[in-house]
């Protein structure tokens, strides 16, 4: 057998509010829809013919008669909007309760033991952009030497250092003390490391970020499939936030342009397995810094690039494109947002134009990778494969 499947994650492109989105605070939200009205439109043409304009009203993507691919959307089954149970609920691991997150902070308590523990006062301790938490601490950071603790919409810790203030190796000492730390009703999905470079008024992140990622509770698609024999290659964070586990081999990437270069490379050289592709431009760059506009060309561009994926297909792939969660650029706030996610399938060997309907889990991803791997597996969801099988 030398089938594969490729699926390509863009990071929060959500496609309309899920019906508790009101439970959130994101009644409204419509990440493609709402960045497509307020913009004028969406040049999609790629994305269009495979049935993203049939999925939902999206201005400028209209919905085709014959669509290229099959298409549907997909509700979160997983309490929730965070990008880790997103990805772990497509991987067949469904939470009964979502990971904790901290808008006001972490409690102080927790700092408190989490200084003695680590030998040194932090700041901060609040929700912030990372970007905009360096430049304002960065300073006061420099004087102290005091790292730079903060958290997000997500479930997670960070944790920003100077490079030439708190090397790497203790920078990366005193997140794995972090993690082993948050526990019980603090166990966020992930602790960042964020180390940073530059002078007073133009700090810069640099590349050397790590994840230090909460283990899935329980066997995910990724060990299946390596279990079979196959390979598995994460583009991207996909490693980190499946704490590595069942990837045969990985690479890193500092944007969609290099997310996508390195998939075509797999593409390349992988003969039978997965890979899988996180483009977290869309939401760290962009939705979260509720930017319409430069959301709007991360889209475009992606569509773009899409011959480039079509032309490394064989005739076995299959396709998916999906995301984990949305995050509305013209909402309040800049949090993520509770809505549906785009399923878009494509190959050459199954059929087109198929309504795959609302999807109730994610996991229905993972179910559909598993039968079409050939995989035995007990992962939650639905197959669709018999609905798109080519004849």
């Amino acid at each position: 057998m030398s089938r594969r499947v490729i699926i390509i994650v863009l990071d929060s492109v959500g496609i309309g509010e899920l019906p508790d989105a009101g439970d959130y605070g994101d009644q409204g939200s419509h990440t493609l829809g709402n960045i497509a009205r307020q913009r004028g439109g969406l040049h999609l043409p790629l994305l269009g013919k495979l049935g993203l304009g049939n999925i939902d009203s999206v201005i400028g993507v209209p919905m085709q008669p014959n669509p290229e691919g099959s298409y549907g959307k997909m509700a979160e089954l997983t309490p929730g909007k965070d990008t880790t149970s997103g990805h772990w609920e497509m991987a067949g691991v469904i939470l009964e309760r979502a990971l904790p997150t901290f808008p006001r902070g972490f409690p102080q308590e927790f700092i408190e033991r989490y200084e003695a523990a680590i030998g040194r006062r932090v700041i901060g301790n609040e929700v912030a952009s990372g970007t905009e938490i360096i430049q304002r601490l960065g300073e006061e950071h420099l004087r102290t030497g005091e790292p730079i603790v903060y958290t997000s919409a997500d479930s997670v810790f960070q944790v920003a250092a100077h490079e030439e203030v708190i090397l790497l190796p203790e920078l990366m000492r005193i997140c794995q003390i972090a993690r082993d730390m948050l526990t019980g009703e603090l166990q966020v999905g992930r602790v960042i490391a964020r180390p940073f470079l530059g002078k007073t008024g133009q700090f810069y992140r640099t590349p050397n970020r790590h994840d230090f990622a909460l283990e899935p509770p329980q066997k995910i698609l990724l060990e299946y499939v390596r279990e079979r024999g196959l390979e598995v290659c994460a583009v991207g964070k996909i490693r980190d936030i499946y704490a590595s586990r069942g990837i045969t081999d990985f690479v890193t990437t500092k944007g969609n342009m290099e997310g996508l270069n390195k998939t075509l490379e797999y593409m390349t050289t992988v003969k039978t397995g997965l890979i899988m592709t996180n483009l977290v431009d869309f939401d760290m760059v962009y939705g979260h810094r509720n930017d319409v506009e430069g959301y709007a060309r991360a889209l475009e561009e992606f569509d773009a690039r899409l011959p480039e994926i079509y032309a490394a297909l064989r005739s076995e792939d299959m396709l998916i494109i999906t995301a984990d969660h949305g995050c509305d650029p013209t909402m309040p706030g800049t949090d993520h947002t509770r809505e549906y996610v785009p399923l878009l399938v494509y190959g050459l060997a199954l059929k087109h134009g198929v309504n795959l309907g609302v999807r109730s889990t994610f996991a229905d991803i993972g179910a559909t990778v598993a039968e079409y791997l050939g995989i035995e597996s007990i992962l939650k969801g639905k197959s669709f494969y018999t609905e798109i099988k080519g004849g």
